[in-house]
């Protein structure tokens, strides 16, 4: 299912100028348009001490400074200071160069804090790819914090546009305005850090990766303090890290959190992008997630609130993952705004077609893709990533749209410079590498394929195990067949199909496949049994946006269930199959990503695709009361069931043979009966009841015997006879708490089985049995 993020980009919206709609931080009143003046502009007094070193940088008595803009004739450095009144003025420098296509220099007197920016001077031919445009101001693609709002007047476009934001006449013409009051600009920032904290380099077999978002995990988080809720500061605050130790997770993976900027087709219906995959910088954190204090205080103040979180939450033994989305910037496609790249070197940077009058290749939906090519594109993700784990200390990126990371022109290569840069470079090679393996382009479906130690987000996981759960069933309720078992049980071993090959013997490993249910792009985990269709009628795209694969069931009613309603009795199986997608999650073989809320049945109305709903549809409900905190106790129990228990966690696959030692097979299938599965049964598609056992010697803990029951009936179930030992069960879906059994079994004993015995098991449920560790 590929991200669906909104239609594509329109710059030629509605927005009258007179509105100075704000793209960004809303800022003081807006001033007039002035045009741009060009005046005589002293060189840089001195060269750069190493003008390999790009974006601009505290040294000695001032600051160096470095950018690259290849096909520039000229470029200036503006410092931008800013007078009592709001009112702006500038000192520039003529930069040194260009050598190898960077511009240099360095300039006394300079100190942390002096915001500033790029003129660059040069041809102005759209025809083919030159934008250079000195009246637009360009923010620094290194720029490490940013201080002011970009707006959406006219004024930031390179071409001149028409109250509509179109081009006048059709034609791209330069503009002379100055943009300079209009968007952000880049600060200079000091980067010493005195609180970090080691990162707990959580073992890859021990990983629970946790998807969040900083706002929306803390905005309604009872508990937490109104000044912090919905910032960084929030995140690491005490009461998050608790719920989040309490649950078991060891990894959190943030939504981007580099600075960025909403679509002009969202500002005009007064959304946001609020899942932040636009981004305007990617050295600098997004201010808007900084206390109010920190924005209040300036820029370093908000880079140190991201380091403090990072700092804190590893003291909790917590990892910290960005979502990380160097596919494409906010600049959009050949109509869009003149912000950082397109200023400095549009064909240098971006993607094109190789058509003329030359255009952008668009292999991400957003208008433009960056050209992975280039020597300096990919030297911008590398000197970011490293940035980004050297100085802020994160332990790990999930890529946005990873394919075009690894596209030369349009084929993808997994042998690509900069995916073989990353998986060899000392500080990024030890850091978790988390690729979305598909994108928008030919051949972009690429799930498997990406190179060590890089892991992939599962989507046939995913699918297979909403399908499995929930379409099937639903086609069963309505009398139709579903699909047989071949396709679940390699996703419950690992996935070897797609993970099983590659440079080495036995590919990647079972760990590189991330498997999840949910992530923030589609429904919800209680979405998923109570919608059929997406509603998204909130994004005002007419319910067109958001995909319509979700594999989902209503259970018979769309939509929430009243107590009084004749309904009902669905309500109880609805929450049977959340605890059947959770438990299927949690216990196969690979790397489980949670969904942050999914653990206490959080709803989006039936929304699958709230990229732009920055309110109470995103934000979790922390209802922990009812059936909310039996969903979040059995979350918090299978998750430590798995971290006590290695057999729930193979690093390797299986081989379906009993291991040097061992009488019992690695892993080995069994049907209802206990017979081992037939080629009959696995191509059966009206047989819905299979067993897994796998042996738990060699990594000295005992076998777990994971039993599913698919079908709409109750099975008597003949368990798998494996070593002879007797089976304890430990976990059954039908309990809607994990103590229940303790509470509704007089006997204990009744929760141990011997082999060979037969076993009744409900409707649409899965069972968790542990033998005791063999010597």
């Amino acid at each position: 299912m590929t991200p669906t993020r909104g239609p594509p980009l329109r710059l030629n919206g509605t927005v009258s100028t007179t509105k100075r709609t704000s793209l960004g931080r809303l800022g003081a009143a807006l001033p007039e348009p002035e045009h741009y003046a060009d005046v005589p502009t002293r060189r840089a007094p001195a060269r750069a001490t190493n003008r390999r070193r790009l974006g601009v940088h505290l040294v000695g008595d001032g600051v160096d400074v470095a950018v690259h803009a290849s096909r520039a004739e000229r470029v200036d450095l503006c410092l931008i200071d800013v007078a009592a009144d709001g009112s702006l003025s500038e000192r520039r420098f003529r930069l040194r160069g260009p050598v190898h296509g960077v511009w240099h220099g360095h300039v006394p007197g300079v100190r942390a804090g002096q915001r500033y920016g790029f003129r660059v001077h040069g041809h102005w031919d759209p025809a083919v790819g030159l934008r250079h445009n000195p009246a637009k101001l360009v923010l620094d693609p290194y720029a490490r914090a940013l201080a002011g709002a970009t707006a959406l007047v006219p004024a930031i476009y390179g071409h001149v546009v028409d109250d509509d934001l179109a081009p006048v006449d059709g034609v791209l013409h330069p503009d002379p305005v100055d943009s300079a009051p209009f968007v952000s600009h880049g600060v200079v920032v000091d980067d010493t850090f005195d609180g970090a904290v080691p990162s707990p380099r959580v073992p890859w077999s021990d990983t629970v990766l946790y998807e969040a978002h900083v706002r929306g995990l803390t905005m309604r988080l009872p508990g937490l303090p109104p000044s912090l809720r919905g910032t960084y500061a929030g995140m690491a605050h005490p009461v998050t890290i608790a719920h989040l130790k309490k649950l078991g997770v060891t990894t959190v993976e943030l939504l981007p959190i580099h600075a960025s900027l909403p679509e002009p087709f969202l500002v005009e219906k007064g959304l946001t992008n609020y899942w932040g995959y636009n981004t305007l910088g990617f050295f600098a954190p997004e201010p808007g997630y900084a206390t109010r204090a920190a924005q209040v205080a300036g820029p370093q103040a908000v880079l140190a609130e991201v380091k403090g979180m990072v700092a804190l939450l590893h003291a909790a033994g917590l990892e910290v993952v960005l979502d990380v989305v160097y596919n494409h910037t906010c600049e959009a496609g050949d109509l869009g705004p003149t912000l950082s790249l397109r200023g400095l070197d549009n064909t240098g940077y971006y993607l094109h077609d190789g058509s003329s009058p030359a255009r952008l290749a668009d292999v991400t939906g957003t208008g433009n893709s960056l050209d992975f090519r280039r020597t300096r594109v990919v030297q911008l993700a590398l000197d970011s990533l490293r940035y980004w784990v050297s100085e802020v200390g994160v332990d790990g990126f999930r890529f946005d749209l990873a394919v075009t990371l690894g596209r030369n022109g349009a084929e993808f290569s997994p042998y690509h410079p900069f995916l073989v840069a990353m998986a060899t470079d000392p500080v990024l090679a030890q850091t978790k590498l988390i690729a979305e393996p598909w994108d928008l382009g030919p051949g972009g479906w690429r799930t498997g394929q990406f190179p060590a130690p890089m892991g992939d987000w599962n989507d046939r996981f995913r699918n297979t195990v909403r399908t499995f759960w929930l379409a099937d069933a639903g086609a069963a309720a309505k009398g139709q067949p579903g699909r047989d078992l071949r396709d679940l049980a390699t996703r419950l071993s690992g996935s070897a199909d797609l993970f099983g090959h590659g440079e080495v013997p036995g590919g990647r490993g079972p760990l590189a496949s991330v498997n999840f249910v949910t992530a923030h792009d589609g429904f919800t985990l209680a979405d998923l049994v109570a919608y059929e269709h997406k509603h998204n009628e909130a994004n005002l795209e007419g319910n067109r946006d958001g995909s319509d694969d979700n594999r989902s069931w209503n259970h018979g009613v769309e939509g929430p269930v009243q107590r009084d309603s004749v309904a009902a009795e669905i309500v109880p199986v609805r929450r049977r199959s959340m605890r059947n997608l959770l438990g299927t999650l949690l216990l196969s073989a690979g790397t489980p990503m949670l969904t942050a809320g999914d653990e206490m049945g959080r709803s989006q109305g039936g929304n699958n695709n709230a990229y732009c709903q920055d309110n109470e549809i995103s934000w979790l409900d922390w209802r922990t009361t009812g059936w909310h905190g039996d969903m979040l106790s059995t979350t918090s129990y299978l998750l430590r069931l798995r971290r006590e228990h290695p057999v729930l966690r193979p690093t390797r696959f299986a081989s379906g043979r009993p291991a040097d030692g061992d009488e019992v097979a690695d892993l080995a299938w069994f049907d209802a009966g206990g017979d081992a599965m037939s080629a009959q049964r696995w191509h059966d598609p009206h047989n819905r009841v299979l067993q897994m056992l796998r042996s738990g010697l060699h990594c000295g803990d005992g076998d777990a015997l994971v039993v599913l029951n698919g079908s709409l009936d109750q099975q008597e179930v003949t368990l798998a006879r494996g070593r002879g030992a007797d089976f304890e069960l430990v976990w059954d879906s039908s309990w809607e708490r994990p103590d229940h059994s303790l509470e509704d079994e007089t006997d204990p004993m009744s929760l141990v089985a011997s082999p060979g015995e037969s076993v009744e098991m409900e409707s649409l449920s899965m069972r968790l049995y542990l033998t005791r560790p063999s010597r």
